[in-house]
Formats: C-alpha cells, structure tokens, sequence
C-alpha cells in the first residue's frame, strides 16, 4: 500500500504543527511553504477547506490514507460514544500506533516497519498488519530473534516512550500491554476532531 514518504517538514509547515514529531525548521519558518507561503494576505479558508485540512492532518499524523480513514470514521459512527472521540480511540488503538506509543520505535513509520517485518507479536502471536485494531488486555512484545535488533535496541534506550496511562510497560519482558481505549484527554496529539466528523456529515 502507498504511503507518503516526501519531505515531512513541508507537510508540518503546512498544518502549521509539529505532527512528525520536533522540527527546528518549523520553528523558524511557522508559515505554509511555498512563494507565497509568509504572504500575511493570504485569502481566507472556507469552512471546508478547514474541515478538510483537519482530515488530512489526522491522516498524516497516524499514516493512514484515504480508504482505511473512511473505514475507520463509519466503524467509529456505528459504535457507542461521541463520534470524533471514537475515531481517535479507534487510531490510537492500531497496532503501529501502540508499538511507537511504547517507546519500541521512534516514529510511528519506524512503528509499521517493525510491524510489517513480523518483529511484533500480540498475545504471543506474530501481528504483521499495522492496522491491527487491539483491545483491552492484549499483550504488545517483541519477537525473540528481533530483540536483538539494533533500530529496537536504540529506540527502547531513548526518550520515545510517552506516558501513556492506558498501556503499561514490563522493560524485563520488553513487552506491554493494552489496558484500555484511551480517554479524549489522554491522547496527546493536536487534532479537532469535531471538524472531521462535520465534514463526513456533509
């Protein structure tokens, strides 16, 4: 499947946030890219150019195109709960999302590698799908023979791994576990998801 693997800085510059992570370019220049990017007279965003431009952030912050989204926003409109909470819930609980989460890859790219590799294993069981959805209780490792493996080794030996109240980490084990679905105010990541539930309810 295709996935985006141009010039992440450009993107960032462009939803004006950080979402592949700290940017030193960004911080400078904190406006759209191109000529006309710094231009303060920039004409005005319609409603659905903003609500679309929510969409797309949250499609490139997770890594997921276009199909798997809408497949994602229909199984969060059909479940119980405030729709655009559910679909974030739904994103956070992939299973690349949850190894990067765990501080087992620096980014969530890095994460669907090792994923896609059969380096991760779900209760035991080799996972090599990156959309795998995890419920509660599941168990996150690493396969035996990739515990070894350099990129893993450095990522576990950083500051990747965030404080995430729904997972837990056993670092003897080098495995964790899924507790729950996140709450909407413990994900951390920057996205109105209101918008994008208004844009699909068009």
């Amino acid at each position: 499947m295709a996935r985006y693997i141009g010039p992440k800085t450009k993107i960032a510059r462009k939803f004006g946030d950080p979402i592949f992570g700290s940017d030193k370019i960004l911080e400078k220049k904190n406006y759209p890219p191109g000529m006309h990017g710094n231009n303060k007279r920039r004409r005005k965003q319609s409603e659905y150019g903003i609500q679309l431009k929510e969409k797309q952030k949250a499609k490139y912050t997770y890594g997921i195109l276009e199909r798997q989204f809408a497949n994602l926003f229909e199984k969060a409109q059909h479940s119980k709960g405030i729709t655009g909470e559910v679909l974030l819930q739904l994103l956070e609980s992939r299973l690349d999302n949850v190894v990067y989460r765990m501080g087992i890859a620096p980014t969530r790219a890095g994460a669907r590698q090792l994923v896609s590799h059969r380096h991760i294993t779900v209760n035991g069981k080799t996972v090599n799908i990156p959309s795998y959805i995890l419920r509660p209780g599941d168990i996150i490792g690493i396969r035996e023979k990739s515990k070894s493996l350099e990129v893993i080794a450095d990522s576990m030996s950083g500051s990747h791994r965030s404080a995430s109240p729904w997972l837990e980490w056993d670092s003897s084990q080098m495995a964790g576990k899924f507790l729950n679905r996140p709450e909407r105010e413990e994900i951390p990541e920057n996205i109105k998801e209101q918008l994008i539930v208004e844009l699909y309810s068009k």
